[in-house]
């Protein structure tokens, strides 16, 4: 069975869980706590060098992380993942807008408002976090003003890398209601089988935490 090393708070853990309810794939999740720092461990370094979650071990040892790498391996041969060349490159041109235009805005904002245990002095960043946001989201209303899904015209990883970062941008300071395209987006994503909550436990044991009892 497939072990899931992150926490559930992070929203890079929640797009590859959202894959997996999605396909029906089982998993063990293992806390890796990124606020207490796990993450930093000798303990975790020894399972993912670079020191991020999400990482997936598979039964025979390998470990892969990034979450976009992992999306992409899982979602291959299903529905997640499109045919064509043009549709593929739609599917990774969105994936790597998140990663590049959207999460470092976004996510990190949601983790300075929310997580950090001293935000003094993160004012300016904040406001910039915003500005480059509030264009991401933007540039997201528009595609999804005109078509249903971000990319090959139905339901992809493009859509779950998207979504993790974007359904909690009010803990980052940014209000969707501006923006109703997205909103319905947000709406058609939930309704989609298999959709989990990002706090609704899925792993099919008990969770242990990698460090201590945190």
């Amino acid at each position: 069975m497939l072990t899931l090393y992150g926490n559930l708070e992070s929203g890079n853990v929640y797009k590859v869980r959202l894959l997996l309810a999605r396909l029906g794939i089982a998993h063990v999740r293992v806390e890796v706590n990124q606020v207490d720092g796990h993450p930093k461990t000798p303990e975790f370094r020894a399972i993912n060098p670079i020191g991020k979650v999400p990482a997936l071990r598979f039964d025979d040892g390998r470990v892969l992380s990034e979450s976009g790498a992992i999306l992409y391996y899982l979602a291959q041969g299903t529905p997640m993942w499109p045919d064509g060349s043009w549709d593929h490159a739609e599917v990774l041109r969105w994936m790597f807008f998140e990663q590049y235009s959207h999460e470092p805005a976004i996510a990190v904002n949601r983790y300075i408002l929310n997580y950090m245990a001293d935000a003094s002095g993160q004012a300016a960043r904040v406001a910039e976090n915003a500005e480059k946001g509030a264009h991401a989201l933007g540039v997201m209303a528009a595609q999804l003003a005109t078509q249903d899904w971000l990319a090959a015209g139905r339901y992809t990883i493009a859509d779950i890398a998207l979504y993790a970062y974007t359904h909690t941008a009010n803990e980052a300071g940014f209000d969707l209601a501006a923006f109703p395209a997205i909103g319905r987006w947000l709406a058609r994503i939930a309704a989609q089988p298999g959709h989990i909550a990002q706090m609704e436990e899925t792993s099919a044991a008990p969770v242990e935490s990698l460090i201590g009892s945190g």
